[in-house]
């Protein structure tokens, strides 16, 4: 079920994308005059299709990792001469950029849409309130404190976890001090906090950018009770039921439910004696004690950590604990343009920095992580899914717009040079290319279907 799941996560997410992505090619293709044959959602042969008034076939194929838009050029064929006005090839260099310009260009605008439309419908955030921080870490060195909400970093204005953790995203690899501007929760005064970092996480896979500076999210204090058993798990066959309050685990006395949490994480296949509160049906109290064992599960990393199969009893935030995110239309258009040229910044900071080694290969992914993170964005609800799409948006328009043949981007430059050398690449060259690019696409690819199979 997991697997379907994570499939049509992601056919979903592609389908949308790649049709903002295709339109974007179609529309300004049709204003310049030019014939378009097939809109094709997916590769090969269409599954099924229909045609618009002007013969446009317009299909979703069965190969669904892409699509593309057929448009007539003498290139590919003869084109009678009635309609040679209409091919590709007969339009003017600035005519093809700004066709093959426009699908990258429809991924940016979608994205500042989507976003737009999310700042206006409103969302609630976690405020970015640190917990003490561990000792010795660079957050300690820096003099941050528990309590102390994060209002910007590097002179960056956040508001929420992700907003940092985006906004550090952009350090990772260098050198030199990434700043954090803490505001007071009793006085409500603003500091400055500077923690010196030298290639900071370079070479190695991202996967703990918070506490690898020692920054940890506040978090209320939470009673180690159980709310929920999974099926089968080591907890409903050690005899543990919902309401049960653990008190001790060898005899240690619990503190909360993050403790006990992380007890069993690093107890995979011990055997642990629990001391339990228990509450009966007539209301009266009972000390228990049951013995579990939890059970090993491997994570991505390769780490080991202990699984009882339980969750815990529904807690709230405080409510000042809680943000409203909320913009009128206007200011929420601005507030999308503004995430979206965020997210640009991002996308290039992380591929100039995988190109000179500061971010290591292994964070490249592929589509069994997107498929992955797709399905959790979903699972999550609706705002992680709009999100993730925006984010991913960016990023598709970003790849497609590198100088690199086969993308859109090595169209654009070929056009470009015509443009400027009053005729086109020779077709050996552009030939060239076209191996070149295929080879880089292809080894791409590899490196990332490499590292998805790795973290699986």
């Amino acid at each position: 079920m997991d697997l379907i799941q994570h499939i049509l996560s992601l056919l979903l997410t592609l389908a949308i994308l790649v049709a903002v992505h295709e339109y974007g090619h179609f529309w300004v293709a049709r204003r310049c005059g030019v014939k378009v044959h097939r809109f094709s959602i997916g590769f090969g042969t269409p599954l099924f299709s229909w045609r618009d008034r002007q013969g446009t076939e317009f299909a979703f194929a069965g190969i669904p990792l892409g699509g593309y838009v057929k448009m007539l050029d003498e290139r590919e064929g003869p084109v009678a001469a009635h309609e040679q006005h209409q091919a590709f090839n007969r339009k003017t260099p600035m005519q093809r950029i700004a066709i093959t310009a426009a699908g990258p260009l429809a991924n940016f605008l979608f994205a500042i849409l989507v976003y737009g439309a999310l700042f206006f419908s409103g969302f609630n955030v976690l405020v970015p309130k640190l917990a003490a921080p561990e000792a010795g870490s660079l957050a300690a060195e820096a003099g941050l404190y528990e309590g102390a909400e994060i209002v910007a970093v590097d002179g960056r204005e956040v508001l929420s976890w992700r907003d940092v953790v985006m906004a550090l995203v952009n350090r990772l690899g260098e050198n030199g001090e990434i700043t954090l501007t803490v505001r007071s929760h009793t006085h409500g005064d603003l500091s400055t906090h500077h923690l010196t970092v030298s290639d900071w996480l370079k070479g190695e896979e991202q996967g703990a950018i918070l506490s690898s500076l020692g920054l940890q999210p506040w978090r209320p204090q939470v009673p180690a009770v159980i709310g929920e058993l999974v099926p089968g798990g080591a907890a409903e066959q050690g005899g543990l039921l919902p309401g049960d309050q653990v008190l001790a685990v060898n005899e240690e006395p619990v503190r909360d439910w993050y403790a006990f949490a992380g007890t069993i994480s690093d107890s995979p296949e011990k055997p642990l004696l629990l001391d339990i509160r228990r509450v009966d049906e007539q209301g009266a109290e009972q000390r228990v004690q049951q013995w579990v064992r939890p059970r090993l599960e491997t994570l991505e990393d390769g780490s080991q950590v202990g699984r009882l199969g339980i969750y815990p009893k529904p807690f709230k935030y405080p409510e000042e604990m809680i943000r409203e995110v909320n913009y009128g239309p206007i200011s929420a258009m601005f507030e999308g343009l503004r995430q979206t040229w965020v997210d640009c910044q991002t996308n290039l900071m992380a591929i100039g920095k995988l190109l000179s080694g500061r971010i290591s290969l292994e964070n490249l992914s592929g589509p069994i992580t997107i498929a992955q993170v797709a399905n959790e964005s979903i699972s999550s609800g609706w705002e992680d899914f709009i999100r993730f799409l925006a984010f991913f948006s960016v990023s598709l328009g970003i790849l497609n717009l590198l100088p690199i043949p086969v993308l859109d981007g090595g169209h654009i430059v070929y056009h470009a040079l015509e443009a400027l050398r009053g005729k086109p690449i020779s077709e050996k060259w552009q030939l060239l290319g076209l191996k070149i690019g295929v080879s880089l696409i292809i080894l791409l690819m590899t490196v990332a279907f490499y590292n998805d199979i790795m973290r699986l």
